[in-house]
């Protein structure tokens, strides 16, 4: 397979995360890939335009290449709200027509959007006449009853015509009704071949693929088909995984050898966090996965989960609970980074 370049390199990214994928959880993914494209949580045309956008929007500028995900259906409010991420640097544009949640059929955005490609490719073509940056979309395969090869080759000439820039595909159905987002992650089944023949009747767009990955040997498996993969909740929850990447994707060293220095090197960004007064948990609560397999590991996460939520916790607390891990390359913790690997 011919492998088309992106605007940004997405051969691995790192899926937006409602809850998860916040300013604090994306450093610390930087800290353990150079590489991999990072995504923000959904955020809402109306909350950019109207809402906090330091907040909501603000970033630490070694989080680059870093996307931004809208979620919105009105053309003229998602051409504004992209300006205003452009304006705050960031790299991409991406369009969410893969949430499944009643907010967000409510608001008539996500997956519900699926069922209107002509509303979506109004969107994108938006968008693209507002900012100069890469605009892309995130979809599903289709929704409920709709036959997956019609939807989405439907979303795909209506948003290419628009001028998108790269579409990333979860591979599977989302069920508007009688399954909760957290259902429509696991139960729909995944049809990673759907994605493929995406991307061979379409040869000269991005396609990545999305769901259900859980291995860098999946991921390699998935890079013979597509140009990109992008990792969900493995990487959230198992995120020593990412140290793989930039090494077995890029041919670059990673920027740290294992977990523990992958801390040492967070430390500095928790220490600047701290003095302007945001709380030690709201950093260490993304790094409960790390040191999956070594022994200790359950009491760190122990230790941060009753000390680090205390308002007094400062990076004492957290080198409290390394400390609890073991150091010894065990061959356990090596079995688990070699599955994981």
């Amino acid at each position: 397979m011919k492998q088309v370049t992106f605007g940004n390199d997405w051969r691995f990214s790192i899926a937006p995360m409602m809850d998860w994928t916040d300013r604090f959880c994306r450093s610390l993914h930087r800290v353990l890939s150079r590489r991999a494209l990072l995504y923000t949580e959904m955020v809402t045309t109306g909350a950019v335009i109207h809402g906090p956008r330091e907040r909501l929007l603000g970033f630490d500028e070694a989080e680059h290449p870093v996307a931004v995900q809208l979620g919105g259906s009105d053309p003229k409010e998602l051409a504004q709200a992209a300006r205003i991420c452009a304006d705050f640097g960031y790299d991409e544009i991406n369009l969410n027509v893969g949430c499944p949640s009643d907010r967000v059929q409510n608001g008539r955005f996500g997956a519900c959007l699926m069922q209107e490609p002509g509303l979506v490719g109004d969107c994108v073509a938006a968008m693209k006449a507002a900012v100069s940056l890469p605009v892309t979309v995130k979809c599903r395969i289709g929704v409920d009853d709709q036959d997956t090869e019609e939807a989405l080759n439907r979303l795909t000439d209506s948003v290419v015509a628009a001028g998108c820039d790269a579409l990333t595909v979860h591979a599977r159905k989302a069920w508007l009704q009688g399954l909760s987002p957290k259902e429509n992650r696991d139960i729909p089944p995944l049809d990673y071949p759907r994605v493929y023949r995406l991307k061979q009747a379409r040869p000269d767009l991005p396609v990545a693929i999305n769901g259900g990955i859980k291995t860098m040997a999946e991921v390699h498996e998935h890079l013979r088909h597509v140009d990109g993969v992008m990792l969900g909740r493995v990487a959230y929850q198992e995120p020593e995984i990412l140290l793989c990447v930039d090494r077995e994707l890029f041919g670059e060293e990673p920027p740290v050898a294992d977990a523990f220095e992958a801390i040492e090197a967070y430390e500095p960004y928790v220490a600047v966090r701290l003095a302007e007064g945001v709380r030690l948990h709201a950093m260490t609560r993304h790094m409960l996965g790390l040191f999956t397999g070594r022994p200790g590991a359950r009491a760190y996460r122990r230790h941060l989960a009753t000390e680090g939520v205390k308002p007094n916790a400062d990076l004492q607390t957290l080198r409290d609970a390394v400390a609890l891990v073991s150091r010894e390359p065990l061959e356990s913790a090596g079995m688990v980074l070699a599955a994981a690997g």
